[in-house]
């Protein structure tokens, strides 16, 4: 197995500071206290990785990207109990935005987004059905989404824990696709107010997309022959977790711009494709 497991130990403030000088300029940062770091080797496949586990007042703290430090610009999320330490809970019209997703966008061709999600019945519930974000990447590329990727869930009428899901790349030309496992094809049991954990693996020898939940294998589906991912990292504007990549609108129920109102932990982008077994070990041990 790859080197890439996540061991964490705590610091000391002088190495806080150094990393920070040399690793992320993007805003001014909060005081820290103790800051656990990753062992993911400096350019490792692990490119971004959020866990949330931050216990202070500050809620950019407690949001923090691991590999490199990175704030988010914002956090309107709730701090809840996760499946290791702490996680996020969704806030109506909220979201943990960050300036980028580091280096993931410009290094991607194959890669793996992995999450842990708890969502107590439909999303968007009440008298709105609809889609909630888990995360996306909003890009100036002119496309109609105003993204390069974005994940949502979208309610599905048949069952009260059942969750249409849906996956959008958008490459540098333009070219998009939708993966989508919706209608009949819709996953139970993902709405159940229990942690689920999801991968999403995409291989760039196969253009075979493969969800995962729970550790198990639930289907893959092709993007035709499309092969490697290649993004526009200039045009990257952001990366939101928990969140489409759009604005609100004044009525309120903009699907491109709806929140996720689950709880949300272990946030991963990889710029590889994981294993079977990698994904295995990310659930077996909470990751």
């Amino acid at each position: 197995m790859r080197k890439i497991d996540i061991s964490l130990r705590k610091v000391s403030l002088f190495l806080i500071a150094s990393l920070l000088l040399v690793g992320c300029q993007d805003m001014d940062h909060p005081d820290l206290g103790n800051y656990p770091i990753d062992e993911n080797p400096p350019g490792g496949p692990l490119k971004f990785y959020v866990p949330f586990d931050g216990e202070t007042e500050n809620e950019l703290y407690n949001a923090v990207d691991y590999i490199r430090a990175k704030f988010p610009t914002e956090n309107g999320f709730n701090q809840v109990d996760g499946v290791s330490g702490k996680a996020v809970q969704g806030v109506l019209d909220a979201k943990i935005n960050y300036a980028k997703p580091n280096d993931w966008a410009s290094t991607v061709s194959s890669f793996t987004i992995a999450f842990w999600e708890k969502h107590d019945g439909q999303t968007q519930n009440g008298g709105n059905p609809g889609a909630e974000n888990i995360f996306s990447i909003p890009s100036s590329n002119g496309h109609w989404s105003g993204a390069t990727l974005f994940l949502l869930f979208d309610q599905y009428s048949g069952s009260s824990t059942a969750a249409a899901i849906k996956l959008v790349m958008v490459d540098a030309d333009m070219s998009d696709t939708w993966v989508t496992w919706e209608g009949a094809n819709s996953i139970e049991g993902v709405l159940d107010n229990q942690w689920h954990h999801f991968a999403f693996v995409y291989d760039e020898n196969t253009s075979g997309l493969t969800m995962y939940i729970d550790g198990n294998f639930i289907e893959t589906k092709t993007w035709g022959t499309h092969g490697g991912l290649t993004l526009d990292d200039s045009k990257v504007t952001g990366c939101r977790i928990g969140n489409g990549p759009q604005a609100q609108n004044s009525s309120g129920n903009n699907w491109l711009a709806s929140n996720w109102k689950g709880a949300l932990d272990q946030f991963r982008l990889y710029n590889i494709a994981l294993t079977a077994a990698e994904v295995q070990d990310l659930f077996v041990n909470n990751k």
